[in-house]
């Protein structure tokens, strides 16, 4: 099973810059966009779906808010979107495709970085978040979380010019949140667990200077439940396709789905 996650940053753009071809390319068997910034409805148009795909998609009540959405080969057994936290739904934060082996998240955290009053709404939404996230250890199947975190988790996930930044994205709390998720709970940073390189960066601030410059961050993940932890193959960035701000982030998992 191979598995894309990418935030986009406005769907049709990425589409207009051959976003199908490179999918059909890669072979994805599932593929979790956040940030389509797109109708629900406009999905129903065949220009919005790559061949031999069905689509699955959650907006928010303000466009601009992002919204997320799976593309997949095989058609889910069940969809569920949001995950009971209010906030969430109504920015269409997340949603979730059960497969028989494995449940499929697409996910979009609230960014806070440049603007201060908003770092509460992503506090909460994470708490939140890690709520669920506890909840899910309890089913017996497995799981894996796919999307923008808008946070880097280790020193290694960040340029080091923002090591002494104090700026939302890469502060105390948010990295302590990734250290109980991994350390406490048992879930896997599926790329870490196969890829221990410095300078693996997913975005790219807008001050950083020039496109896949050494002055990125990782926000970028997909976490995985513990029973996935021998099952991944192989993940990695793909540094060379740009669609948005946001480089492609690519894992092969020893599952069907």
């Amino acid at each position: 099973m191979r598995v894309v996650t990418i935030s986009v940053n406005g769907l049709k753009k990425a589409i207009e810059n051959g976003f199908f071809e490179w999918v059909l390319d890669l072979g994805a068997d599932v593929v979790c966009v956040q940030d389509h910034r797109m109708r629900v409805y406009e999905f129903d148009k065949p220009e919005y779906c790559p061949e031999g795909y069905e689509a699955y998609f959650l907006d928010a009540e303000n466009m601009q808010d992002g919204g997320v959405g799976i593309y997949t080969r095989q058609i889910p057994k069940a969809i569920m979107m949001g995950f009971s936290y209010g906030p969430a739904d109504m920015k269409g934060a997340f949603l979730q495709a059960d497969f028989d082996n494995i449940s499929i998240a697409s996910l979009l955290v609230p960014c806070a970085l440049g603007d201060e009053s908003k770092q509460l709404e992503k506090d909460e939404f994470m708490e939140a978040l890690g709520n669920h996230l506890k909840k899910t250890l309890r089913k017996r199947r497995q799981f894996l979380f796919c999307g923008n975190f808008q946070t880097a988790h280790l020193v290694t996930d960040a340029n080091s010019r923002y090591h002494r930044l104090e700026v939302s994205g890469f502060l105390p709390h948010e990295r302590d949140w990734f250290d109980f998720l991994f350390d406490e709970m048992g879930y896997v940073d599926v790329f870490r667990k196969v890829n221990k390189d410095k300078h693996q960066y997913t975005w790219w601030p807008e001050w950083a200077e020039g496109w896949r410059e050494q002055s990125g961050w990782r926000t970028d993940y997909q976490i995985a439940t513990s029973g996935l932890r021998n099952m991944v193959r192989r993940s990695w960035i793909d540094m060379d396709t740009r669609f948005s701000d946001h480089a492609p982030l690519i894992a092969d998992y020893d599952i069907a789905l």
